[in-house]
């Protein structure tokens, strides 16, 4: 639905007013999406980032820097999904809801898979077509052959089709539930394309078209794997499914709506890349794309919480139940805000030595550390956002996100047009961290006049500040009194000790995480007593 009623507008007061006392509890099924979701993402990251300076070492800086252009093709291609791929992960969480029938489903399916289909051939063959053009006039290679550079983007052009279709299915496996299965076959598939990536360069051939090559490979079987997992989790139907135009018009008006949001997203959150990429050498693009690449990680954290809670979210706005909605809805932002925030205040604070122990290289350290920093900044910033975007989608809401966008992009690009040419990618880092600051403090203020109006207060002190503040001046003592001259092993042991204590204080801040953490706890002391103290019986 587009709109939301005046019914469950006045169910969102009694949200605020009737429920402060009600416990959430963590079901097996989320708790299992949620761990299966961390340890997929982390293991996922660790493939895509660790390896990052075997490929600088064997292809160079500037060949990495196609790489982050790539990166960048897979995000505009995203805006080609019409908002496919949130509307079938969508109906797919109400499938399990009961508003769809197998049918209905798998027509939905088979719609949005022949579409997708077309886009992505539609898509490599375009910029297939387009590669000696952005070869010749776009990137500013140095030292990389202008041939080179162009069969790169041929081969480019064809992994990005196939990581288009693969997305479709990813999303159909989340609406779904099944996110243990996801992680764990793509934990497989990431460890493959990541591990075979590095035998390629190291063994056969150092290029970056051979790079692309395997990366291609390893798509095409994630495809095949992902669409022959969907299909057969799917109860059969009558009927073989088929293309439904009716299907896509019952879906067009979410889809619609995302597709727009997606679009905004885009142009806020890439548009700083694309002017990055023509204005900058591609020496000097690949240091901020690696920069990107380590802030872009908080998203890995943020994104298990509110892929596991999504689902959960649509199901509770369905059936009406805000007591239980506000209850989840904390709770999802007192994780998101005690992870992601760890994680980012770390890295803010330590990240140098980070980057100098993982790469051992003082160049690319000094080049990178002030860049991540402040991309790490404005990251965590639009992080927190997370979760009530996705409490705006549990309730078919997008016009809020729509228009917040448009205003930010009418901003947005005049800063980016003045301030880049100027300052370079510094600057692009810092008007990102200026728009979310203005979308944490004006987006959410209208956002809880019509969802959970209540609760606006308590989601700005209790789910944000509180963690937040306890954990930054964690880091900053921790700082103070670490002594130096430690030695690689010993800055890597006191590393952990810190982002331990910075977890353990954000952790220990937030009200609703801290009362989760204190029952497993208790259930965990009592289970050990019960299995080793002996069992009393009375004489006789």
């Amino acid at each position: 639905m587009a709109s939301i009623s005046k019914k469950s507008s006045v169910g969102a007061i009694k949200a605020g007013t009737q429920c402060m006392n009600t416990d959430v509890r963590l079901g097996q099924s989320l708790k299992g999406n949620i761990v299966a979701n961390y340890l997929g993402q982390i293991w996922r990251a660790l493939m895509a980032i660790a390896f990052v300076p075997v490929y600088i070492k064997y292809l160079g800086i500037e060949s990495y820097g196609l790489i982050g252009i790539f990166a960048l093709l897979q995000a505009w291609l995203g805006l080609l999904d019409i908002g496919m791929k949130p509307a079938l992960s969508r109906e797919m969480a109400r499938f399990t809801g009961g508003a769809h029938n197998t049918q209905s489903i798998r027509d939905l399916l088979r719609s949005i898979e022949i579409v997708a289909i077309a886009i992505a051939a539609l898509a490599a063959i375009s910029l297939a077509a387009a590669s000696g053009w952005l070869a010749a006039d776009w990137v500013k290679g140095e030292n990389l052959p202008k041939e080179t550079v162009t069969r790169a983007f041929a081969v480019m052009s064809v992994v990005t089709g196939l990581r288009f279709i693969e997305d479709i299915y990813v999303s159909c496996i989340v609406g779904l539930q099944r996110q243990v299965f996801q992680n764990i076959v793509s934990s497989m598939l990431a460890a493959l394309r990541g591990f075979g990536a590095v035998g390629i360069l190291i063994l056969i051939s150092p290029t970056i078209e051979a790079f692309f090559a395997w990366q291609g490979l390893v798509s095409l079987i994630t495809v095949i794997v992902f669409a022959s997992a969907i299909h057969r989790a799917l109860p059969k139907s009558l009927r073989p499914a088929r293309f439904s135009l009716p299907a896509l018009q019952n879906v067009w008006r979410f889809a619609a709506g995302m597709m727009t949001i997606t679009f905004l997203a885009l142009l806020l959150t890439q548009v700083d890349k694309i002017l990055l990429s023509r204005l900058l050498t591609l020496k000097a693009f690949g240091y901020y794309s690696f920069a990107v690449l380590v802030a872009s990680g908080l998203s890995l954290i943020t994104g298990p919480i509110a892929a596991a809670f999504y689902p959960r979210f649509t199901a509770l706005v369905t059936r009406g139940d805000d007591c239980a909605l506000s209850a989840n809805y904390h709770l999802a932002a007192q994780l998101v805000t005690t992870l992601t925030g760890t994680i980012a205040i770390f890295l803010i604070f330590f990240g140098d030595v980070v980057l100098l122990l993982w790469t051992k290289d003082v160049g690319l350290t000094q080049e990178v550390a002030p860049l991540m920093r402040v991309l790490v900044l404005g990251t965590l910033l639009n992080a927190l956002m997370w979760i009530p975007y996705h409490l705006q989608l549990a309730h078919g809401w997008t016009a809020l996100t729509i228009r917040t966008n448009i205003v930010a992009v009418g901003i947005l690009v005049p800063a980016i047009l003045l301030i880049v040419p100027v300052q370079g990618a510094i600057g692009a880092a810092w008007i990102w961290v200026a728009l979310n600051t203005g979308y944490l403090s004006v987006s959410i203020f209208f956002m809880h006049q019509r969802l959970l109006p209540t609760e606006k207060w308590r989601w700005y002190v209790q789910d944000l500040i509180l963690p937040l503040g306890i954990a930054t001046a964690t880091a900053e003592l921790c700082r103070l009194l670490i002594p130096q001259g430690l030695g690689e092993l010993g800055e890597f042991i006191v590393l952990l000790l810190v982002g331990g204590c910075i977890l353990a204080s954000a952790a220990v801040s937030a009200a609703m995480l801290r009362k989760q953490l204190v029952r497993h706890l208790q259930k965990f002391i009592s289970q050990i007593i019960s299995r080793k103290l002996p069992v009393w019986h009375p004489p006789g």
